[in-house]
């Protein structure tokens, strides 16, 4: 994945979201589903009682501060998500939050059913870790995340 950059006020095209005390990141191309794996998740972590907010969607600002990554979105879309094909909604949000993994949605392609392992993300000289998912609205996201990168999630 491509390096962010630490100009001030520059921001990623990417979704940032918390579930439970996890901080997740969504990193793609436009279209890629970012944001609607990010609802998924949200939607799925609120239906099992866990904390579900949304930091950013489609642009995020990514910032290193005493050795993590920290998301945060500017003020014009603060709050918002868009679903596409449905249009722009609110959704509860925070500040900001402390990113502990990085999602990568990728289509369904029966050649790379298996991604490799130990790819990172940098975030200003952070290391995160990558998972690339399939998005093929098959498996619920947030479960396979859980299951995919248990030691990412405190609250099970």
């Amino acid at each position: 994945m491509t390096a962010t950059q630490d100009a001030p006020g520059a921001t990623e095209h990417a979704t940032a979201i918390i579930v439970g005390e996890t901080g997740i990141l969504f990193v793609g191309p436009s279209g890629a589903g970012k944001s609607t794996m990010a609802f998924s998740c949200l939607s799925a972590a609120r239906a099992i009682g866990w904390n579900a907010a949304l930091i950013a969607d489609d642009r995020t600002r990514l910032e290193a501060r005493a050795g993590r990554c920290i998301a945060s979105c500017p003020e014009p879309i603060r709050g918002m998500i868009e679903l596409r094909g449905g249009g722009i909604a609110q959704y509860r949000r925070v500040r900001r939050g402390v990113i502990h993994l990085v999602v990568a949605p990728v289509p369904a392609s029966p050649a790379d059913r298996l991604p490799e392992t130990g790819e990172t993300f940098p975030c200003n000289g952070i290391e995160l870790p990558l998972q690339r998912m399939w998005h093929d609205g098959a498996v619920d996201p947030l479960s396979a995340l859980c299951a995919l990168r248990p030691d990412c999630f405190s609250v099970r």
